[in-house]
């Protein structure tokens, strides 16, 4: 009987596929923005939230949601008005919610804790119809968003001045990407865990844009790797039998590692053949007839 003939193998795989490809539609603008570890940051304070949930009996997906999306706006607002700098903001922001978490999941020791590792590590096998959807529902959001925004949001990647003199709301602009970052890494943490959600943010994107030469072609590119990674993370899991967040991670690090490899050998090389191009043939030669 074929793995897919189970529900929660149904459950898991639609969720994987739909995490896959909505996190590269955020992740492409978070590396043109050299905001790579933003993931890992939201992903530190959705402990807090996960606790949150735990404590208040609460759906843990709806108070990281709430949470990340707070700390995104604050993170955005010391950011941008604040003589603090983006690295260290992010960084009292890793602290805080790593101890928020801690403190919180402290308090509700009685009420869940140990359900804490399906949302460090993931736990697709585990998932609900209800958050399937919920997962569904968020990921295409956020990925129709980033499509129907891309113009925007190249422009202020490529050049935050230059956007902001054109008339483009910059700030904005930078608010919505943190925010589209916090859902993705609520609907995320599922599929890989809190604490690996960062990988399919910018993974995928970088594996492509070993060969990539546009922003377009990068986040569709993206988009697609992400996808066919996080199905053959699910599919691999369930055959091996280990956790499917890791095997993900793994195989999109494993794909890196190849393009990586083969976008260096190409482009050694080009260089070889421009600094040594082959030499040209020598010309016939042509046997006139005699004349008579």
């Amino acid at each position: 009987m074929s793995i897919l003939n189970y529900e929660f193998m149904q459950r898991a795989l639609i969720s994987a596929l739909v995490v896959g490809l909505c996190a590269p539609a955020v992740g492409v603008f978070l590396v043109q923005k050299r905001l790579a570890l933003i993931g890992d940051g939201l992903g530190h304070i959705a402990l807090t939230g996960v606790a949150v949930g735990f404590l208040t009996s609460t759906s843990p997906m709806w108070t990281t949601l709430a949470v990340t999306i707070a700390a995104s706006i604050v993170m955005e607002l010391l950011r941008s008005h604040s003589k603090t700098s983006g690295d260290v903001a992010l960084a009292m922001m890793f602290y805080g919610g790593i101890a928020g978490g801690v403190y919180l999941t402290g308090l509700a020791a009685d009420k869940g804790v140990a359900n804490l590792q399906q949302y460090l590590f993931g736990s697709l096998l585990t998932t609900g119809w209800t958050e399937v959807w919920t997962v569904v529902g968020g990921g295409a959001a956020v990925a129709l968003l980033m499509l129907v925004l891309r113009p925007w949001m190249s422009a202020i990647c490529a050049d935050e001045q230059y956007a902001r003199v054109a008339g483009l709301p910059v700030a904005g602009l930078n608010l919505l990407l943190l925010m589209t970052t916090a859902v993705t890494v609520s609907v995320s943490m599922r599929a890989v865990g809190l604490l690996l959600v960062s990988a399919l943010l910018v993974i995928p994107v970088v594996t492509v844009q070993q060969f990539t030469r546009s922003l377009k072609a990068t986040m569709f590119g993206g988009m697609a790797a992400g996808f066919l990674i996080a199905g053959a993370g699910i599919i691999t899991s369930a055959v091996q039998d280990v956790p499917p967040g890791a095997t993900i991670v793994l195989i999109g690090v494993a794909c890196f590692v190849v393009t990586a490899t083969a976008a260096a050998i190409v482009h050694r090389l080009r260089r070889t053949w421009r600094r040594h191009p082959p030499p040209e043939g020598e010309p016939l030669e042509v046997e006139l007839p005699s004349k008579a």
